[in-house]
């Protein structure tokens, strides 16, 4: 598989803040994949790294095995759709999708051609004439796409276009990404601080924890095998047990990761204690049972009956959902 994006040993310094701390990382031609992460983690820097606003302190930055560490971002052949999506707000939607093809010489009817192929595409035809205030949050978020795939880009870099969205729309934009990701065949990099939507979308994602790459995988592999406690505690909800009570449940003494999921209510059972809250999600509540100083969470189906707060309880699980890490951190 070709490179689409390769970083080796990169690093982006702001004075004495380290956004981007010697990462390595490579992004296979025609993959979807998410940069994952709370603020300040450093993938947005990532991102823009790749686009050319920002340059590397260290290391370099290869796009397609070209070296593109220096290279502006004009002359990239990359596009980015942005949080803001960026639309002009005096010019039409036709125009909008058109300028990048404006800027780079083309002819008017041309150009205006292929932006209405471009509206096609993204499910926007007849919305030409209209001003993007007149578009609803969903429809300018097409628009922004719109205007960055009309410049045929080998990879297209997304920086959270869809966190202003509502979460039905948000979930239907997530749906429509993907296949228009497998549609086109283009590499997309994905940033997002949303963990749902990293699982959901990407082919491969990597976990940013200040400035550094904490765990790169597929989706199932990060979720199901977290290496470290921050990955654990970041990416789905986990109950991140430590080394005396993974040990007291049959693993060796380090810290160890139980998806709620995987935990049962039961008569009788490993982890004993009382409950200290219930959360109603509509498809279960989630139960909390405190043992010794820890909190364990248990996902019960709806429709099964839940002890009352301050109850005691116990909980069972399958020996092989309790995860053991490598690390710490």
């Amino acid at each position: 598989m070709t490179a689409a994006v390769e970083f080796q040993n990169v690093a982006r310094h702001f004075g004495p803040v380290k956004a981007v701390d010697g990462v390595d990382l490579v992004i296979e031609e025609g993959s979807f994949f998410a940069m994952l992460g709370p603020s300040g983690s450093g993938k947005t820097t990532c991102l823009r790294l790749i686009s050319g606003f920002e340059k590397p302190t260290g290391g370099a930055i290869r796009i397609f095995g070209e070296d593109v560490s220096n290279t502006p971002p004009h002359l990239r052949n990359v596009n980015t759709v942005f949080q803001d999506y960026a639309l002009f707000p005096h010019m039409n939607v036709r125009d909008n999708v058109a300028y990048g093809l404006m800027v780079k010489g083309m002819g008017r009817a041309q150009r205006l051609a292929q932006a209405e192929e471009m509206l096609a595409l993204v499910k926007l035809d007849g919305y030409g004439d209209r001003k993007p205030a007149q578009l609803s949050g969903g429809q300018r978020q097409r628009v922004a796409l719109a205007r960055a795939l009309v410049n045929k880009p080998r990879v297209l870099l997304l920086d959270e276009p869809l966190g202003a969205l509502d979460l039905k729309l948000r979930e239907a934009m997530q749906d429509e990404l993907k296949a228009l990701q497998h549609r086109l065949g283009l590499t997309f990099v994905f940033v997002t601080h949303d963990q749902h939507e990293a699982l959901s979308m990407a082919d491969s994602l990597a976990v940013f924890d200040r400035g550094r790459i904490a765990q790169i995988g597929t989706p199932q592999e990060i979720y199901d095998r977290p290496r470290t406690r921050f990955v654990a505690d970041f990416v789905g909800s986990s109950n991140v047990l430590p080394p005396a009570l993974t040990q007291a449940l049959g693993g060796p003494a380090l810290w160890s990761s139980l998806r709620p999921e995987s935990v049962r209510l039961a008569d009788h059972g490993p982890i004993t204690g009382t409950v200290t809250a219930l959360r109603y999600l509509g498809s279960g509540t989630r139960v909390v049972l405190r043992t010794g100083e820890t909190e364990v969470a248990a996902l019960v189906p709806a429709g099964q009956p839940v002890p009352a707060e301050g109850a005691p309880a116990a909980l069972t699980f399958d020996p092989g959902a309790l995860h053991v890490m490598e690390g710490e951190a």
